[in-house]
């Protein structure tokens, strides 16, 4: 039986858990936030020179380039959260999904990095802004519409794979019934047993 002494000492362990778990949270928040204060700093002009010395200045290559980079690393991705969410529920799908899904953020982060000059304020930014003006042109505007044709071409395939589900689903629904109506059929068709001369 338990005594009334105990429960301010359960009370205190909650609290001490809850307090660790808030400090911990806040802790990840700060580094969360450095990190990404450091990236924004740096990633959108590194970003930005590693693409004006693969392009080279030439209008040709940077929408090569661009589109290249907006197809694959756009598709790609999409892919494989598609087929990480389709064998979540098979075994040993859980561990091949979250895989899936690390790669997934793997292969979009030279969109995400595009991303970081397009979108972003910073210095960095507009920095990035400039060199791709002079160093790569056409790259920004090919690497959108790269991106624009592969999410096209994913919605296609989502669609075609989910109608296939669907119609996979239909048929064993449509099979399993009859099945169902023939067996309360049978049931009523076997003959009732005749009663033993023998008893009467």
């Amino acid at each position: 039986m338990t005594t009334p002494s105990e429960y301010p000492t359960d009370d205190k362990g909650s609290f001490v858990k809850w307090r660790n778990r808030i400090i911990g949270g806040l802790i990840l928040a700060a580094v969360l936030w450095l990190t990404y204060v450091i990236l924004a700093a740096f990633i959108p002009r590194w970003w930005a020179q590693r693409i004006a010395e693969m392009v080279g200045g030439g209008f040709g290559k940077g929408i090569w380039y661009g589109l290249i980079l907006g197809i694959v690393c756009t598709a790609v991705p999409l892919l494989l959260l598609l087929s990480s969410v389709m064998i979540w529920k098979k075994r040993a799908g859980r561990f091949i999904a979250g895989a899936m899904a690390i790669l997934a953020i793997v292969t979009a982060v030279p969109n995400l990095m595009t991303l970081t000059i397009v979108l972003g304020n910073s210095n960095a930014a507009h920095a990035g802004e400039r060199i791709l003006d002079v160093d790569a042109p056409g790259f920004r505007g090919a690497c959108l519409a790269g991106a624009i044709i592969a999410a096209a071409l994913f919605a296609l395939v989502a669609f075609l794979v989910v109608r296939r589900g669907l119609r996979r689903h239909r048929a064993i629904k449509e099979r399993s019934a009859p099945e169902k109506q023939s067996a309360p059929a049978q049931k009523s068709a076997e003959p009732a047993t005749a009663p033993d001369p023998g008893g009467l």
